[in-house]
């Protein structure tokens, strides 16, 4: 490890003198570059960027004519030297560093404006290998390190917001503090370390690797937060870079905030939980979340049938939860929903009228998203641990009728496969241990995050027997339901307490030692049972 030189301390006030800038947008470069040079800052750039200030009538050098080098190697060649970052790299104040300056030729550059190539978006974009390859830079994450490891004399801006502090401090007094060159470096090191996870991640998808030797997630501020989980917590909420090929997923991330309340952290929780169940589907569908599990699912042939029929499965525990639907929403829709308090709507679209309705509902955040997340796109979920974290695959599953295996004596009917699959999609989204009742595209009971299966049957037989209470009929909504499990039954209890619960057929993965027990309680009850083979827990 390098021993720490002993460098007179920075100064406070440094009057830049010289200023690289390469940029790939170069939106807001006129003004910029502008307000630089009428501070006396002299512009060094390269290829088009210094064609485009030359094209302002601004005086430019170009970074050939301070290095006597050309730009070379299909433009993989040219800032890398020892002209530049010397320039970048030498401490002003320390006298070997000024000697070798001196002796070198090697002039200080004060101010870097830097975008780096645009990687991220080329990959967004489906791009082929190589093209994707020619689209990591190299020079610019260079010079936005050696720039910002000398922060003490040298400026760096990476993004509009950085230039911006820069030009404003010019026009203030012509220079620039060390408390915002230490700002800028930090935000600086942020945004190369982020380049560089996108760059490490794509490659370790082509290669397929599930697993590479080091991860690295990445993000970009979408908001602070007044606070996280609870009060006495901090927050903040970050978007991560869209998936190679898939662009950016649908969904609370990507969401415009069309009225309401800040988000918060449990808003943005749930309203994910939300819009990733309700895309799985097809039909106009409503899902309502609670703490991160939903309540009620339906579907219907209208947003407003589903909204009422999700609403009738658990109306005690919607009241202030999260709504998603899966079509935009009209004014009927948005008069039903506004009848209780709900903490946030998310949808593929609203129109005019469905807006003027929610707008009367000044706290109700409204959120209008760019389409559908895909259920079944690849991607990844990461969970943190004590010193460290955890990273799988999103859950793609997809389990379609050829996919269950009969294992009862008696064959479910078409309409009973209907509700089992159902309600098995809806157990992938709840969280372990999930048992949920459903019949005819409508949820009638969840039991939800349970330490054993059996408790979390009687959980949601309970809300089958008061949904069916509330709506006046003498029998619990799970009469004749499906009941899913969404993890094989260890034992026969949890299938017996469904079917005290009303349910006529069960869908489990099946894998149990006792699956024989189990089948042959199913058996003894005259039900029909399936198996998926396939486990969705969710934790």
């Amino acid at each position: 490890m390098p021993a720490a030189p002993d460098f007179p301390p920075a100064p406070d006030a440094v009057k830049p003198v010289r200023a690289l800038i390469s940029l790939s947008d170069k939106a807001g470069l006129e003004d910029a570059a502008r307000a630089m040079h009428d501070a006396g800052v002299e512009l060094v750039s390269t290829g088009g960027t210094r064609a485009a200030i030359a094209g302002f009538g601004l005086p430019v050098k170009d970074v050939a004519d301070l290095t006597g080098f050309p730009e070379m190697m299909d433009g993989r060649v040219k800032t890398l030297h020892p002209i530049v970052h010397g320039g970048l790299l030498g401490v002003r104040d320390a006298a070997e560093h000024k000697a070798a300056m001196d002796e070198h030729g090697i002039g200080p550059i004060d101010i870097v404006w830097i975008d780096l190539y645009p990687f991220e978006s080329t990959v967004a974009s489906g791009a082929g290998f190589d093209a994707v390859i020619e689209n990591i830079d190299i020079g610019g994450p260079a010079m936005i390190r050696s720039g910002s490891k000398n922060h003490g004399y040298v400026a760096v801006a990476v993004d509009a917001a950085s230039i911006g502090e820069i030009v404003a401090a010019l026009k203030a007094d012509g220079t620039t503090s060390l408390a915002l060159r230490k700002r800028l470096a930090a935000r600086a090191f942020a945004r190369t370390a982020a380049y560089d996870a996108a760059v490490s991640g794509w490659f370790a998808g082509q290669l397929e690797d599930a697993a590479p030797a080091r991860k690295s997630i990445a993000g970009a501020l979408a908001q602070t937060l007044r606070y996280g989980e609870n009060p006495h917590q901090s927050g903040a909420f970050y978007r991560t870079a869209p998936v190679a090929g898939e662009g950016a997923r649908p969904g609370v991330a990507y969401a415009e905030q069309i009225q309401g309340k800040e988000l918060g952290y449990n808003n943005i929780a749930d309203a994910d939980a939300a819009y990733e169940l309700v895309a799985e589907f097809e039909a106009p569908a409503c899902v309502i979340v609670k703490h991160a599990n939903p309540c009620g699912v339906a579907v219907g042939h209208t947003l407003s049938e589903a909204y009422a029929r999700a609403l009738e499965c658990d109306a005690v525990s919607a009241f202030g939860g999260v709504i998603a639907v899966n079509r935009p929403l009209n004014g009927d829709d948005a008069r039903a929903i506004t009848e209780i308090f709900t903490e946030v709507v998310i949808a593929p679209g609203a129109d005019d009228e469905a807006r003027a309705v929610f707008a009367a509902k000044k706290n109700l955040r409204l959120l209008i998203t760019d389409g559908l997340p895909d259920p079944h796109g690849p991607g990844e979920v990461f969970r943190s641990v004590a010193g460290g974290f955890l990273v799988q695959s999103r859950d793609r599953s997809l389990i379609k009728p050829a996919d269950l295996k009969i294992v009862t004596r008696r064959q479910p009917t078409p309409q009973e496969i209907e509700d089992m699959l159902f309600a098995f999609t809806v157990a992938k989204h709840v969280k372990s241990n999930a048992i949920v009742y459903a019949r005819d595209g409508q949820t009638a009971g969840i039991g939800a995050g349970q330490m054993n299966r059996r408790d979390s049957a009687r959980i949601a037989a309970i809300r089958a027997k008061e949904a069916g209470e509330a709506k006046g009929l003498a029998h619990s909504l799970a009469q004749g339901s499906a009941c899913a499990s969404e993890a094989f039954f260890p034992f026969a209890d949890g299938l017996l307490e469904a079917v005290a619960a009303g349910a006529t057929s069960v869908i489990q993965p099946g894998g149990s030692m006792r699956d024989a027990e189990v089948i042959a309680a199913a058996d003894e009850r005259g039900i029909a049972m399936a198996f998926t083979g396939v486990r969705v827990f969710r934790h």
